[in-house]
């Protein structure tokens, strides 16, 4: 009798490991494909079981909770949406989440590891903290400056701090309102389809995530490129340049809208903005030595080496095999050749920042629901963009363009600013309304280091075609948000 009792003991046992087993196989090793099965509604109900965290602008919320009653319980809210939809993005029980709503989602929601007192037992009982915030590096009086600047029309700003890389103003018109994405009702799908169908796009990030032909505020870059190859020695030296210049491989003669072209400078063709001398500095540099100045300035960053702030930034193109005249047309911001706004802040942040660049981020710290910072984000470098002597000298010529030249506009008094126009063409035949640019950065009477750099485009399909410019459309809201970002 007890051998009998003894075999349905061990029996017993085994299936118990089994058992065991089994529990350990569905809840450890096969966790994370339950968890993302799109029938598992757990995860979803424990998500908005509570409030989510905020993100933070100059240490004030912009984003709330609200407890809807419904399954999905709490929908995220947000405080003057459009604003700082381009910062925050949208976290929708529907359509997931974007921007810092998506990639600080794990602190927002709770469901970060870093956010446990005890991070190890968090991961055996699969708890959910209370939601953690995000301080971003956002200034909100150059933010207010960037959005009032663009008034509504098409375009973007994109102002950082050059010696640390802090984002200050990230503004993208039109706008929309993340909070008609949140919930679960009919409204928010007919939100959802009106504002992906419209021809304006204002769902799309300009400023992190459309890229435009730089014109002429690229010649930045050709500048650095000629100087620090040696193609020019002297800014104050005759360029050789012919007005106009004969595209290399072709009969097409390349002109100037400015006057004093010929053989110009490099100061005085900066000042004026001679499309000649700058197509012919690209062709003197070559193609390799062009591709080379534009990557160091971040240029072509894409797959694993893709500019991240957290949120990712498109890809901003300089091309690699292209022929001479390609080379001339690059070299002033043409051709294929196109940038993000932050990456034309990146540009300009360089030659206030002796030609280091400094990698860009949007967000300040994270911490938990008490304070307690739990991540703080790193200063670090991309490396340099030009020579110090070279960083100097475009300061110089820089700071000509307001003072004298095309960017009049932005000027700040008893503040010393420096500049470049672009007005670049775009569409068949260069048919579509031209895009305005401008960058800038701005240094305080008495200040170590200057303490902002801007970049702005405009690309206003109302104005008339001859009225669009670099400097009369878009550098004065650049002013405006230096202005904002030195108080």
């Amino acid at each position: 009798m007890n051998r009998y009792i003894r075999r349905a003991s061990v029996f017993g046992l085994l299936l118990l490991v089994a058992l065991l087993l089994n529990a350990a196989r569905v809840q450890v090793l096969q966790s994370g494909r339950y968890d993302d099965n799109p029938a598992n509604r757990r995860a979803a109900l424990a998500r908005y079981s509570q409030p989510r965290g905020d993100i933070l602008v100059s240490g004030r919320p912009v984003t709330g909770s609200r407890d809807s009653g419904g399954r999905l319980r709490y929908e995220r809210t947000y405080l003057d949406g459009p604003r700082y939809a381009p910062v925050t993005g949208y976290a929708s029980q529907i359509y997931g989440t974007s921007l810092l709503e998506q990639t600080e989602d794990g602190v927002l929601s709770g469901t970060d590891d870093r956010l446990a007192p005890f991070p190890l037992w968090s991961d055996l009982t699969r708890a959910q903290q209370p939601g953690g915030d995000v301080l971003t590096t956002i200034d909100r009086a150059a933010q207010d400056a960037a959005v009032n600047g663009l008034g509504g029309k098409k375009g973007a700003v994109a102002a950082v701090e050059p010696r640390t890389g802090r984002i200050l103003a990230l503004a993208s018109s039109p706008s929309y309102d993340p909070q008609a994405l949140s919930g679960t009702g009919q409204s928010v799908v007919d939100t959802w389809t009106r504002l992906n169908r419209s021809p304006e796009q204002p769902m799309l990030n300009r400023a992190l995530h459309q890229t435009y032909p730089p014109g002429s505020s690229f010649k930045v870059v050709t500048a650095a490129a000629a100087l620090d190859s040696g193609e020019v020695t002297d800014i104050d030296a005759p360029t050789d340049s012919p007005d106009p210049y004969t595209l290399p491989g072709t009969t097409t003669r390349l002109t100037n809208e400015a006057g004093g072209c010929a053989n110009a400078s490099l100061r005085r063709a900066f000042q004026v903005s001679c499309n000649t001398v700058f197509a012919r500095l690209g062709v003197d540099v070559g193609l390799r030595g062009m591709v080379g100045a534009a990557e160091r300035f971040g240029f072509n960053r894409g797959g694993r080496d893709r500019l991240t702030v957290p949120p990712p930034v498109a890809k901003s193109n300089f091309d690699t095999d292209m022929n001479g005249s390609q080379v001339a047309l690059s070299s002033i911001g043409q051709f294929d050749t196109t940038a993000t706004p932050l990456q034309m802040a990146m540009v300009a942040a360089a030659v206030a920042n002796g030609g280091e660049v400094a990698a860009p981020h949007l967000v300040e710290k994270v911490t938990d629901d008490r304070g307690r910072t739990v991540a703080r984000t790193r200063q670090r470098s991309l490396g340099r963009a030009m020579d110090d002597d070279t960083a100097e000298k475009l300061r110089t010529m820089m700071i000509d363009v307001v003072t004298s030249g095309t960017g009049t506009n932005a000027a700040l008094e008893g503040v010393t600013v420096g500049g470049k126009t672009g007005t670049a063409q775009h569409g068949v035949r260069n048919e579509g309304t031209p895009y305005a640019w401008f960058i800038s950065w701005a240094q305080a009477e008495g200040a170590d280091d200057p303490a902002v750099a801007v970049a702005v485009v405009v690309e206003d399909a109302a104005a008339r075609r001859a009225d669009i410019s670099g400097g009369g459309n878009a550098a004065p809201i650049a002013r405006e948000v230096m202005r904002a970002a030195l108080r």
